[in-house]
């Protein structure tokens, strides 16, 4: 399969995936999102081993990494319902930390024209005296910005999975075709030439000795 091709275009679309998920695993680093943090590196993984597979012309791998786009459209649908609230789900919940911490998204105080109002509590004393309020004058909610990346990662995987399935068809024909015509069988030739040669001997001796074979043959009776 030569360039520009869809091997071509899965590998790009491998490496792409990879680049968004390593960004989208920063920002859950820094948000402390520890379900979303485990989902990327498994999502990592299995990029990283489709892209092998496609580079390899491995089937199985590349069947792997389109069983696996299925679940993360999956996931990324989840993650789009929760931040819009869908379902009964509420995106003030610590469901994407595990209840560990009360962490949100680290675009909830970071997001473009976010600023951060603080202010002193009463009765409080020392360096720890001002707590956190409000976040103000942000130009996009964090929860959109959420929803842009989930929406973003479900058109990548989609995308990868119709050529991870038009390549695996392409190796699949490529096989059999190979298959076909005695790729792996290890004497091919030998064995359809066989016969004819020893034809051919046989004929060739017959021709040259006539008149011995028969001398031979009536000394014998």
């Amino acid at each position: 399969m030569g360039c520009c091709t869809g091997r071509c275009t899965l590998i790009f679309l491998c490496t792409l995936q990879l680049l968004a998920a390593l960004e989208r695993q920063v920002f859950d680093f820094l948000g402390y999102q520890w379900a979303p943090i485990l989902a990327n590196f498994l999502h990592i993984i299995i990029v990283i081993l489709g892209l092998f597979g496609t580079i390899q012309y491995r089937p199985r791998y590349i069947v792997v990494y389109a069983i696996w786009t299925a679940v993360w459209v999956t996931w990324n649908i989840f993650i789009i319902c929760f931040y819009l609230e869908v379902g009964g789900l509420s995106k003030d919940s610590e469901l994407l930390t595990f209840n560990i911490s009360r962490h949100q998204s680290w675009w909830s105080e970071n997001g473009p024209g976010c600023v951060r109002k603080e202010a002193s509590m009463p009765g409080l004393k020392g360096l720890d005296n001002h707590s956190y309020i409000s976040v103000i004058g942000c130009a996009l909610e964090y929860r959109y910005i959420e929803v842009m990346h989930s929406s973003f990662q479900i058109l990548i995987a989609l995308v990868g999975f119709v050529y991870a399935c038009y390549v695996v068809s392409v190796f699949t024909e490529e096989e059999d075709s190979f298959d076909f015509i005695g790729g792996f069988d290890p004497f091919p030739l030998y064995h359809v030439n066989e016969k004819p040669t020893n034809l051919l001997f046989k004929q060739t001796y017959l021709l040259h000795f006539p008149t011995g074979f028969s001398g031979m043959e009536g000394m014998n009776k």
